[in-house]
């Protein structure tokens, strides 16, 4: 990235203006597309097929009906939790349980009444799930909940009808309102995820103070077109990304960026839309309108994350499906074994459904959405956006990790220490002036170096014809009829240009050279200070057994000095974008499970080969094609706290399917009623799950604290 333009792709501010509709249009729509989103990805998750409306929907009924669903399972869990509460008073079970009596004629007919509510209303999703997930990839999470509730309900109403035994109706109640209070979380958590985003599309300027000639209007933000100039008054919001054209100022873009402090901004410094203007008024040239501004991306970016299916959930739904066909076979088999020991068929069917029933773990239904519900939302608070849930999980087994380094364990912001013309003909004033002309043209830090110095020395800028990119290389152009390049080191190399004597120094410094119709006729030499998060930072990842690289397309004096003032394991200088592909290679091919940190555009290739490729920069050209995680800023430290977080989750969730299902483990046997001496009783059995649930959503809470002690 820091080879002197990886250009106008790297840690590119590439910020475009939010003018496609009002503030308070674009929040409805959000919040459609987010419930649409979060159902998707509830789908995905647990193979739920609550559809319990007709698909065949235009595409704006589509994003009514999965708003529907959610609202849907909100009401089905909060009725069932109401009819739950006189079923667990009139049970007899939780009655000898808790030590109390509630007796009356007709009884068991108000239990069965509702209970059967319950069972139809509550649990129509997981029964019509069970149809679903047969007629796909067999049984999963809603076969086992539906096959223990079904079990439950039709025991129970024989029992109420004459057959000699205890009910469960209490069991099938805490089973559904447990069961839907877990999927109604997940969603939830999932839209609370992108909350944050949402409140700034409301707040977002309805109108805009378009200057028009002599005077200034009020216009609709979406009426906004590519170069108006804007007006942007004291303490009001920036109501479309672009570049300040007049004034400057300090704006608030905590929201956008999680960038604590206030940013100053200047002449030709970019805006986002959506932050806050400071005390001072400014103008602002808009740079581009529609779906291109920066939070409509990091809103589809979010969208995007959301969709993506956690592979530890798979685990649930294998335990799921593995569980089901347990509680079926450890239920025939019970039935059998103490119908063939001579007991009566009422004892031996008791046994058979108390198995069935208590092999379906409540605590299994919240085990993976309570810590999916809390890591995806802390994680967007933190500036994560993960794309790939499955990567965000894998960061735990990260033994390598490469990063790039300007502005990452960089600053990024480059001051010229020296500039010197290698020929007569033209002075070291005229040499940086034809170099920051050329360099308006682009954004890179090493770009914005140049440009602040020849401003700060007040030289006036050359047009430019004919402007181009040289990839990973340079740029150039034509200034009065003569082309001009401003390259890296490795141009030099390629064109076989020797590097003057004069532009090597003990200093870290990054130099590139100016060339004028393919001679060389001077230098730029600009230092880059380290972050102080940096040192932190990677002392953090050292002390997790992690190997820490750095690949950066600079020098080696200065890859080297910052590499050595970190305590890097090692660097690569002087690479280029598909070189750092075989770097990534060789240290799979050495074993490691490699990280890849970049800016997302010219490091796409390696973001790809990497294990888990991170974007890190201003959250805008973010690697939307390749990379697995987005980190809005690109602090270091903001790294190392991802990785320990998704090392923090993944164990989470492990300890929650591990409490879930070794639940079965003790409580299964002891149902069947083989163990002398050791028959459970349903009661029992509900301790056992209550415990169970219970320790579960504990722990997921304690992830919060896992957050704390990663930053």
């Amino acid at each position: 990235m820091e080879n002197h333009h990886e250009h106008d792709h790297s840690l590119r501010k590439d910020h475009h203006s939010y003018a496609k509709e009002d503030a308070k249009e674009k929040s409805e729509e959000v919040k459609t597309e987010l419930a649409e989103t979060t159902v998707h990805a509830h789908d995905e998750a647990h193979r739920h097929t609550d559809h319990t409306m007709d698909e065949d929907h235009t595409h704006g009924g589509h994003h009514d009906h999965h708003a529907m669903m959610i609202e849907d399972f909100k009401k089905r869990f909060w009725i069932s939790l109401v009819l739950a509460i006189p079923v667990l008073a009139l049970s007899e079970m939780i009655q000898q349980w808790l030590g109390f009596e509630i007796d009356f004629e007709g009884r068991g007919y108000v239990l069965f009444g509702l209970s059967s509510i319950i069972y139809f209303y509550g649990g129509w999703p997981f029964l019509k799930g069970l149809v679903d997930e047969l007629k796909t990839n067999g049984p999963g999470m809603m076969t086992l909940i539906a096959v223990a509730i079904t079990v439950a309900y039709v025991y129970s109403s024989a029992v109420v009808f004459g057959l000699e035994g205890m009910d469960f109706f209490w069991e099938l109640a805490t089973l559904i309102v447990v069961m839907l209070l877990g999927h109604w979380i997940e969603m939830k958590s999932v839209m609370g995820a992108s909350r944050a985003l949402e409140l700034l599309v409301q707040m977002m300027p309805a109108e805009a103070h378009l200057v028009h000639g002599d005077h200034i209007m009020d216009v609709k933000v979406e009426e906004l077109k590519k170069n108006d100039i804007i007006l942007i008054k004291a303490h009001e919001k920036i109501p479309a990304d672009g570049t300040v054209q007049e004034g400057e100022s300090y704006l608030d873009e905590s929201m956008l960026t999680g960038e604590s402090r206030p940013v100053k901004k200047a002449k030709g410094d970019q805006v986002i839309g959506g932050s806050v203007n400071g005390n001072q008024s400014i103008r602002v040239k808009v740079v581009k309108t529609g779906k291109e501004s920066y939070l409509n991306k990091v809103i589809a970016l979010v969208e995007e994350a959301q969709k993506a299916k956690s592979k530890t959930q798979g685990l649930a739904n294998t335990a799921a499906k593995w569980l089901t066909y347990i509680a079926i076979g450890a239920g025939i088999i019970t039935l059998a074994v103490w119908l063939m020991l001579g007991r009566e068929f009422d004892f031996a069917l008791e046994r058979m459904v108390t198995v069935m029933v208590i092999s379906c773990p409540h605590a299994l239904g919240l085990a993976i959405p309570l810590v999916v519900a809390i890591s995806t939302a802390v994680s967007a608070q933190k500036g994560l956006l993960i794309r790939n849930r499955t990567a965000f999980e894998n960061s735990r087994k990260i033994t390598a990790l490469v990063f790039d380094k300007t502005g990452t364990l960089t600053e990024g912001k480059f001051g010229v220490s020296r500039f010197e013309s290698l020929t007569n003909d033209l002075s070291n004033e005229e040499l940086l002036a034809y170099a920051a002309s050329l360099e308006q043209q682009s954004e890179h830090p090493i770009a914005q170096g140049i440009v602040r110095a020849a401003k700060e020395k007040e030289f006036t800028f050359k047009k430019i014809e004919h402007f181009e990119s040289l990839t990973a290389k340079g740029i150039q152009g034509e200034m009065d009829g003569v082309l001009w390049k401003v390259a890296s080191p490795g141009y030099l190399k390629e064109n076989h240009l020797d590097i003057p004597a004069e532009a090597q120094s003990d200093a870290a410094e990054t130099v590139v050279f100016v060339i004028q119709n393919e001679q060389l006729v001077g230098f730029i030499a600009l230092a880059d200070k380290i972050r102080e998060e940096s040192s932190q930072a990677i002392e953090l990842l050292r002390s997790k057994d992690m190997k820490i690289f750095m690949a950066t397309g600079d020098n080696e004096k200065t890859a080297k000095a910052v590499s050595e003032k970190l305590g890097l394991d090692g660097y690569y200088s002087e690479v280029l974008p598909h070189q750092k592909v075989e770097i990534i290679k060789e240290l799979q091919g050495k074993g490691h499970f490699v990280a890849m940190t970049g800016d997302g555009v010219n490091d796409a290739p390696a973001l790809a080969q990497a294990n888990v490729g991170i974007a890190v920069g201003s959250g805008t050209d973010v690697a939307a094609e390749t990379a697995d995680i987005i980190l809005v800023n690109s602090n270091p430290k903001d790294i190392a706290s991802l990785i320990l977080f998704g090392r923090a989750t993944y164990r989470k969730m492990i300890q929650n399917l591990v409490w879930a299902t070794g639940y079965n483990a003790i409580a299964l046997p002891l149902a069947t009623g083989f163990i002398p001496g050791l028959m459970i009783s349903p009661a029992i059995g509900a301790v056992f799950m209550s415990l169970s649930t219970v320790i579960v959503a504990v722990n997921a809470q304690l992830l919060r604290r896992s957050v704390h002690q990663a930053n």
